[in-house]
C-alpha cells in the first residue's frame, strides 16, 4: 500500500528543500522522521510534517503495518514566484524574487 502527501506553494526556495530531501529518500519512516526532528532548519520541520501525513494516509487507505513503511520517494519542485520590489539609492528599485516550492513525499512497504 502505498501513502501520498503533497505540500503545494511552501514560502521556501526549492534548493533549500532538496538537500533535506534527499537525506531522507529511501530511509525507513521511524529513522527519517528521529532524524528530521533534531536538525534545526525550516525545511526539516516541513518535511517532518509532511512524512506524518504520508504515513496517515498510507494508514487510512488500507492495512499497512507502519513500522515497515519506507520513504519510496520525495521530490521539490518549482512552484510561482512571487515577485516584490525593494527600493534602493537615487530613487532606484530591485526586484526581490520569493521563491515557492512543491513538496511531495511518497511512503510505500517494504516489500513493494
Amino acid at each position: 500500500m502505498m501513502g501520498r502527501a503533497v505540500l503545494r506553494n511552501a514560502l521556501m526556495s526549492p534548493r533549500k528543500i532538496r538537500g533535506m530531501a534527499n537525506l531522507i529518500k529511501g530511509k525507513n519512516v521511524g529513522s527519517a522522521t528521529a532524524m528530521l526532528s533534531c536538525l534545526p532548519k525550516k525545511s526539516a520541520r516541513i518535511l517532518y510534517k509532511l512524512v506524518l501525513s504520508a504515513v496517515a494516509n498510507a494508514e487510512n487507505k488500507g492495512r499497512v503495518d507502519v513500522d515497515s513503511l519506507v520513504i519510496e520517494n520525495c521530490f521539490v519542485d518549482n512552484g510561482p514566484i512571487l515577485k516584490r520590489m525593494m527600493t534602493r539609492s537615487m530613487g532606484r528599485a530591485n526586484r526581490i524574487q520569493h521563491r515557492t516550492s512543491h513538496i511531495t513525499v511518497l511512503v510505500s512497504e517494504k516489500g513493494n
